[in-house]
């Protein structure tokens, strides 16, 4: 049994004559009638009853009839989705974000997604370090990263969307939160809370060298793995921290952002795995470009 014999048995069922079910199917009559004839012995059972007159359908064929709209019902479904899924606007995308875009970006981009591709399921994980997410890139854990770029990502595609620039997360009591702008040297002697060291984070990195180019090294009080708790604990008044701009976004009471002096900046990158041959992906990429 194929799938031309279904449409074919339910033209001719639904027509109930073989000269107009002919006609919608764009064939000539005597092959359509081979058709159903082959349909009918190869099921066993008579599915219409034919007369010089009339055709009528059998309780088998009404019975029949009714399993193949929902068959070829299913099929045509597949196939509508099959192409949507290849055009990119349907589908499965989970996506990994650094912390600071989880906070500036991602809320944008979610509405744009389920306004611009309202077919395209999204799981996101937020809060995610740029090492991790390499790591889940390459376990198949994630298929997009929005991230800081990291030194050992060779093996995958990326692509730089924006840059940030740094600036100084401060208590509100701290001596320097009235400035307009902050050298980094004028926080030598200030404690640090950074992010995870040891090579799990792009920024904790970042603020070596940022600090080693002012002349000492940073006095890190606390690290961490999220840039909210990061923040909380500037809040507390446990020490400073230097971050990309938009995580100025968390407004948390007790904390005062300033710009630094130098023109210094990250900049974010979306990752994926390379090759990359997902139209889904390219989708969303498009959508990022435009709003980042």
């Amino acid at each position: 049994m194929e799938l031309r014999h279904l449409r074919y048995f339910r033209a001719v069922a639904e027509e109930l004559h073989f000269g107009r079910a002919a006609q919608r199917l764009h064939i000539a009559q005597p092959p359509l009638s081979q058709q159903i004839r082959q349909l009918e012995r190869e099921l066993g059972v008579a599915l219409l009853v034919r007369s010089t007159r009339r055709v009528e359908l059998t309780s088998a064929g009404e019975d029949f009839l009714r399993r193949t709209v929902d068959i070829l019902g299913a099929v045509d479904v597949a196939e509508l989705h099959a192409r949507r899924i290849a055009d990119g606007v349907e589908g499965h995308l989970t996506i990994g974000c650094v912390g600071s875009a989880t906070y500036s970006l991602l809320p944008r981009l979610v509405r744009v997604l389920r306004e611009e591709l309202p077919g395209l399921d999204v799981d996101l994980r937020g809060e995610m370090l740029a090492p991790a997410q390499v790591a889940a890139l390459r376990a198949g854990e994630i298929d997009l990263a929005i991230l800081r770029p990291p030194r050992d990502a060779g093996d995958l595609r990326l692509e730089v969307i924006r840059r940030d620039r740094l600036i100084v997360a401060l208590p509100d009591s701290h001596r320097l939160a009235s400035h307009d702008r902050i050298d980094i040297a004028d926080l030598r002697d200030d404690n640090f809370i950074a992010h995870l060291g040891q090579g799990r984070s792009v920024m904790s990195d970042a603020l070596t060298e940022l600090c080693a180019t002012a002349g000492f090294a940073p006095n890190v009080r606390h690290e961490v793995a999220e840039t909210s708790t990061l923040i909380t604990f500037v809040a507390a008044g446990l020490g400073v921290a230097v971050v990309p701009d938009p995580t100025s976004a968390l407004d948390l009471a007790g904390v005062t952002y300033v710009p630094l002096s130098a023109d210094a900046g990250m900049d974010l990158a979306a990752a994926q795995s390379n090759p990359a041959d997902s139209a889904m992906i390219g989708q969303v990429l498009e959508i990022l470009r435009r709003i980042a």
